[in-house]
């Protein structure tokens, strides 16, 4: 249990209460989820965060580039792969705090919210609880390839920021050479982030994440 600063024991693994988020990239962050609550003055309202199994999908690469500075997660579908991941239990208020985070309600915002139902997708809990589904993320635009044509895995930032820089000289050109000349640019600086974003559809190397179907 996230609750301003500080981390409590959980009451319990599901809150009927509250909505299922699965937590992919920065909002599994306790710090990152905290601050965007405090923007719009839920900073102390408590936020369980459960740690699950989730089988069917794995972490994989949005194919934008973001205003904060980065290139972020998002999911992929992987039929039969495991992963751990964290399910965060918002209520009303939160979620509507997390979606406009994301840009869910702007025509043009990178991310959907989707309701990934079981069994696509099986999110087991510490008990081994099974829920019945989970919302999770879903990027519009798709996500980045890698050589084989399928979803590339994230790898952190750092690492995949360095992979994207060496594979593209246009990529260079616009952010630098290094993930913090990248980061560093690309942080506020809108028309830069679009023309990254499609640099990449450009470089041919956004594919779907399998996952639109749920949309």
């Amino acid at each position: 249990m996230l609750h301003g600063d500080r981390w409590l024991p959980p009451q319990r693994l599901v809150y009927a209460d509250r909505s299922p988020l699965l937590a992919v990239g920065s909002n599994a962050c306790p710090g990152q989820l905290r601050h965007k609550l405090a923007e719009f003055g839920l900073g102390s309202t408590p936020v369980p965060m459960v740690r699950a199994t989730v089988t069917g999908l794995r972490v994989g690469v949005s194919a934008h580039v973001s205003r904060m500075g980065y290139v972020s997660a998002s999911p992929v579908e992987s039929p039969g792969e495991a992963v751990g991941l964290f399910v965060l239990w918002l209520d009303r208020r939160q979620l509507d705090v997390i979606d406009a985070g994301e840009g869910v309600p702007l025509p043009g915002g990178n991310f959907r919210r989707a309701w990934l139902p079981a069994p696509d997708v099986r999110v087991e809990l510490a008990d081994g609880v099974a829920l019945p589904g989970v919302h999770a993320y879903v990027n519009r635009r798709g996500v980045l390839r890698g050589g084989t044509g399928a979803p590339r895995a994230h790898p952190g930032q750092r690492p995949l920021l360095a992979e994207l820089l060496g594979a593209c000289a246009e990529l260079r050109e616009l952010f630098g050479a290094t993930p913090e000349e990248f980061s560093a640019r690309a942080r506020r600086d809108a028309g830069l982030c679009a023309r990254g974003t499609r640099l990449f559809a450009e470089r041919d190397w956004v594919t779907a994440s399998g996952l639109e179907r749920h949309l």
